[in-house]
Order: C-alpha cells, then structure tokens, then sequence
C-alpha cells in the first residue's frame, strides 16, 4: 500500500468524476421523461452526451499541453458543475442538449486528465495493483451512485445538487494531495484511414458497442420505467447490466488472447443478441426476468469494446498503439452519438420493447460482418501477437495507454 498511497488522492478524484457521471446519466434520462420530453427528445439528450465527449476527445492533448493538468482539471471540473446546476433553472430540450453537450466535452477531458495524470505518476512496481483498483472504483462508484436516485427521488432540485457537489469536490483531493503537475502527453493524432486498414473489424466493432451500449446507458431508463419497474428496480437493473460486464471480461479475454480473437468476439455478439431478443420478445414486464436479461446482455456485451481494441492492437505495428486507443474511442463516441437518437425514435413509435429489438438486430449484422472479415483475413497467431487483452474503461485513451504499459512492461 505504500507504493499506491500517493495515488490514492488521484483514484478518489476519479471514483468520484466516474459516480457523478453515472449518476447524472440515469438520472437526466429520468428527469427528461418526468418533465415530459417525448422519448425521440431524450434520445437527442443523451446523444448530446457523446457529441460532446467525442470533441473532448480531440482536444483535451492540446488543452493540457496548453495549460496543464491542474487548470485543465479545475477549469472543466467547474464549467461540468455549472452545466449540471444550470439543468435545473432552464427546464428545456434545447437547454439540455447543450448542458448535455458541454458536459461531454468536460468529462472526456476531466477523465483524460486524471488518467494521464495517473500515467505519469505510477511504475512499474504498482502499475497493476492501479489499474486493479480504479476498475473496482469504476464499478464499486457507478453501481452505488445508481441508488441515490430511489433514496432521494428525481422530482425535487437536490439530485442536480448532488451532482454539482460531486463534480466540485472532485477537486479537492487532487488540490490539497500535491503541488506537481506531471509532464504534459504528447498530442495524439487521429487518421481515420489508417485505423482503418489496420483493423476495419475493430473499427466497426467500437462503432456497434457505440450504439448499442450507448443506446442502453442512455434509454435502458427510459425502457425500465415504460414497463412498469419502479424507481429502486430501475436503479437495480441499470446496475445489475453495470455488474453483469465484469462477470465475463477475463475468461473471455484469456480465451481471445488464446484462440482466433474474432471467434471470441464473435461468441460475445452471439450472447448480447441472445440476451437482446430474451428482453424484447421473452422478459415482458417481470422485474426478475429483466435483471437476469440485462445481466448476462451486460456479461457478453461489455467486453466488446476491449476485445475490438486487443484485435486492433493485434494488427498494429510499432508506435501505433496511442493511434489504435484514441481512434477506438472516437469510434465508439461516434457509434453513441447515434445510437440513441435512432433508439429513441423506435421507442417512440414501437414500445419500450424495441430498444432491444434494435441492439439485437445491430449485433447481429456485426456478427455477419465478423464471420466476412474471418473469411477474408487470416487471424494473427497467439504467439505473433502484439498485445494480450485488457479490460478497459471508456473513459479516455489514456487508460488504454496505462492498460497498454502494463501489457508490454514499458512501451
């Protein structure tokens, strides 16, 4: 614990940016529909969101070798707080998208931040008992944040509150911990062609994570109040889809790192349509059946998105990794920037069913894609291979880079 205790200020910091942002997106969805926002509206919203977080994604080197950490961190934890508090004095779609859309590009550079943060400040000696605690962090802050919204409800003014203190004492512990700002990161460029003969499965596997998981984080509230589930189910099943991601990630992960990648990533796709069609056609409105659904849909689905960047970084050559980790990012912004909006709009006309009707049929078009790339390129063998698989966060390109060191000791 001695080594990890000079990062314990930096993993608060994140625990709680990372509960605050879970939060704040449960809860808008919910919020919208109680103001009444029709379902297209809250799509729009929540597409907002990731419109935001894909321009953060493109600018936050350039703030930070500008400015550095500490004033990118302070200025974007401050503009995230206003944007969240100003919600609650504006009651408006448009209003909303825009707070939304800031808030995208706050998060994505308050998470660039912190991580690349966490990049410089950790070694070799710790850097696996790091990466080890802040998932726990991610998952223990998300999970757990998911429940003040049945213990303090969402038709008053304090959740917004609750929000906006989160987001303002986030900058406490990174104040008061240390007077260094570590070296600036290197700007990252992003060349979309490329990425794209490096790994065209991968690329489009981010884009479908984006619109399916994306279309889940943003209307899965939306589709658990239109059935009938109650505030404390609500949280309970956005949660129990959180968990569910953790319960496959390493036996998937060992077996890709083992056989032909794209099989695994074919078997995962396989189980989140599965589990999709068991929601929209099976599930109904029990509350049981879908918390058993969106368990195991989040058990092979969540991996996704790491299993598409492994194969990626399998395919990569020297010195393109932070190309790799940044473009499947951008790629997944992409994908959640449309997801929900087309979701919605399905929604809306189809019930509450048809958000699952959609994630099925969009994985099972990758899972004709995968089966197309299997046959038209041979898979690189397990003992050629540039990388293992790691589980990694959607937060930045950073974290993969802190993932990608510890795959390879020092890169």
């Amino acid at each position: 614990m001695s080594t990890i205790r000079p990062l314990i200020p930096l993993l608060v910091t994140a625990g709680i940016l990372i509960g605050g942002n879970g939060l704040q997106g449960t809860f808008i969805a919910l919020r919208a529909s109680h103001e009444g926002f029709s379902t297209p509206v809250i799509g729009i919203i929540g597409a907002g969101y990731s419109v935001g977080f894909a321009i953060g994604c493109i600018y936050v080197t350039r703030m930070l070798r500008a400015i550095g950490h500490i004033r990118t961190f302070s200025a974007m934890a401050a503009i995230a707080s206003a944007s969240a508090i100003a919600m609650l004095l504006v009651i408006d779609p448009v209003f909303w998208f825009a707070m939304r859309l800031v808030s995208g590009i706050c998060f994505a550079s308050l998470f660039a931040t912190v991580e690349s943060w966490l990049n410089a400040a950790v070694t070799n000696s710790n850097r696996a008992r790091t990466l080890s605690i802040y998932r726990v962090v991610d998952l223990g802050s998300v999970t757990a944040a998911q429940y003040a919204i049945p213990g303090i409800g969402i038709g008053g003014f304090e959740l917004f509150a609750v929000v906006t203190m989160a987001l303002s004492l986030s900058l406490v512990p990174i104040s008061l911990a240390d007077r260094s700002s570590p070296t600036v990161p290197e700007a990252i460029r992003f060349d979309v062609k490329k990425l794209w003969n490096i790994s065209p499965l991968a690329t489009v596997g981010c884009i479908v994570v984006g619109l399916t998981n994306a279309a889940f984080r943003n209307l899965g509230p939306i589709y658990a109040h239109d059935i009938g589930l109650t505030v404390t189910a609500i949280a309970s099943f956005m949660s129990a889809g959180i968990v569910g991601g953790v319960v496959l990630q390493y036996p998937l992960g060992l077996y890709s790192d083992r056989l032909d990648r794209r099989l695994i990533i074919l078997v995962a796709t396989l189980g989140s349509a599965l589990a999709a069609l068991y929601l929209a056609f099976l599930a109904g409105s029990d509350e049981w059946k879908n918390l058993v659904g969106i368990f195991v849909f989040g058990a092979f689905a969540m991996p996704l998105y790491s299993l598409c960047s492994a194969h990626a970084n399998d395919h990569a050559g020297e010195g393109e990794h932070a190309l790799v980790s940044a473009g499947m990012l951008f790629f997944w912004s992409c994908g959640a920037i449309i997801g929900p909006l087309f979701a919605s709009v399905l929604l809306q006309f189809f019930g509450p069913q048809a958000l699952f009707f959609y994630t099925a049929v969009v994985l099972v078009a990758f899972m004709a894609y995968t089966a197309l790339r299997m046959g038209a390129r041979p898979g690189v063998p397990a003992g050629k291979r540039r990388s293992r698989f790691r589980n990694l966060l959607r937060t930045s390109f950073f974290f993969n880079k802190l993932a990608d060191k510890d795959r390879n000791g020092e890169t």
